[in-house]
């Protein structure tokens, strides 16, 4: 009797302990478990937190900006950089060192297929830039023509021999870890160059269309952390608990405000807005085009008559420049968010802790590449003329026709010129 008193009691304050936790009103000194962790407003190390993750923001930032001095060539260099990061992170989440033992190599045949998918991404996106670097010699002239006519069959030999090469690799009892990490080595191939491979078109195609779009992912970031740092209150997204709506109300006012005013301030520089059609490193003088000029507006009526200003010059670009904002502060976010369910997925805080405050180099990409994609596609859709140019058609003869080709078709247009100023004359 005793005893079963004793089981009733201890259920009883079983049952009373679970709907204590229930309790809409009342707050724990751990948070909300239900939603994850606490609010950074209630976390009682926030400040030293904010410290360490200011601390390597800086540094980043410094960093960056020193990339970007430097030129198209080092950027290339620091995308190509953080994609092996990206892929080191990824590849270990699925990693077991207990099966990779009886493996040897295994974990080899997953970096040939990233330097294979490499080899052909930057091989279709930098071909006219590579061989306008090598021109002034025929003999490299001649050997770049010619792995570019045949990189195609080159990378999808490459491939094959990675897909015997793991054929025969197979052993038994590690059939469902191979394959799983075969599936998994492709995607992290999409993940990783489907879309970064966006970044370094964009960066040839003007560093200001690489600069802006990442520019106002590290804003946006850094206006959410604040504004939800010291404002927050209101949960936004069981994904990421610590996301609040004042956080991102107020990241997306100011990232379209600095979308508008950087646009102004990175056009007016041919060094940004100048595309680079080789892999030299020099300064880069050009015609910025109709978009870099400024246009002036007349504001009259529009403003009350104590406004200092009755009249502005701005760039068609900075109008672009919205669109740009608008999605890096409603949009690319979901990119972190689809990160943090993927990192909840697997059990994971973060995917690496090569950045202090931060976690690893994914984490710190994951809205920048949804950002590259849409800033790519929003200037081809909407920037890039449509019509044939001189470098489009250039472009075609680079990649279509041979030394020899090229040689004959400059003397054909050579005699096509001397004919027409003989009979304008």
């Amino acid at each position: 009797m005793q005893k079963e008193a004793s089981s009733s009691d201890v259920s009883a304050s079983h049952v009373g302990r679970v709907r204590h936790r229930r309790r809409p009103n009342e707050v724990t000194t751990d948070g909300n478990r239900a939603n994850g962790p606490a609010l950074l407003v209630s976390d009682q190390n926030k400040y030293k937190s904010m410290l360490i993750r200011t601390y390597s923001t800086v540094w980043m930032i410094g960093g960056f900006a020193l990339i970007v001095y430097m030129g198209h060539l080092y950027i290339w260099a620091m995308v190509v950089v953080i994609q092996i990061f990206m892929a080191t992170e990824l590849f270990n989440l699925l990693r077991k060192s207990s099966e990779e033992k009886q493996l040897p190599g295994f974990r080899l045949l997953n970096w040939h297929f990233f330097f294979t998918a490499m080899l052909f991404t930057y091989g279709r996106f930098l071909s006219r830039e590579l061989v306008n670097t090598v021109s002034s010699d025929h003999l490299l002239y001649k050997l770049v023509s010619g792995l570019i006519k045949y990189q195609m069959f080159i990378c999808y030999f490459l491939y094959i021999a990675g897909f015997v090469w793991f054929i025969l690799t197979l052993k038994k009892k590690t059939y469902k870890y191979q394959f799983k990490q075969y599936a998994w080595t492709h995607m992290i191939l999409l993940t990783v160059f489907a879309q970064s491979s966006f970044t370094v078109a964009n960066i040839f195609e003007g560093m200001f269309w690489f600069l802006l779009p990442a520019s106002l992912i590290v804003i946006n970031d850094i206006a959410a952390y604040l504004f939800g740092f010291f404002l927050g209150r209101t949960p936004l997204i069981k994904l990421s608990p610590k996301k609040t709506w004042e956080g991102f109300i107020g990241a997306s006012v100011t990232t379209i405000i600095s979308a508008f005013l950087l646009a102004n301030v990175m056009g007016r520089f041919q060094w940004l807005t100048c595309p680079r059609k080789d892999l030299s490193t020099g300064w880069l003088r050009c015609d910025p085009g109709p978009m870099f000029k400024p246009e002036h507006y007349y504001l009259g009526e529009w403003v009350p008559h104590w406004f200092p200003w009755k009249e502005v010059f701005l760039l068609p670009v900075q109008w672009h420049a919205l669109a740009l904002g608008l999605f890096a502060s409603i949009i690319a976010p979901f990119g972190g968010f689809f990160a943090s369910g993927f990192k909840r997925a697997f059990k994971i805080k973060d995917f690496g802790d090569s950045i202090p405050g931060h976690g690893g180099i994914t984490d710190r990409m994951d809205c920048q590449m949804v950002m590259a994609v849409f800033a790519y596609i929003y200037h081809q859709s909407f920037i890039s003329p449509h019509n044939f140019s001189v470098d489009a058609i250039l472009d075609q003869i680079i990649r279509n026709l041979t030394y020899e080709e090229q040689k004959y078709l400059y003397q054909q247009l050579g005699e096509i010129f001397t004919e027409r100023q003989s009979m304008q004359s």
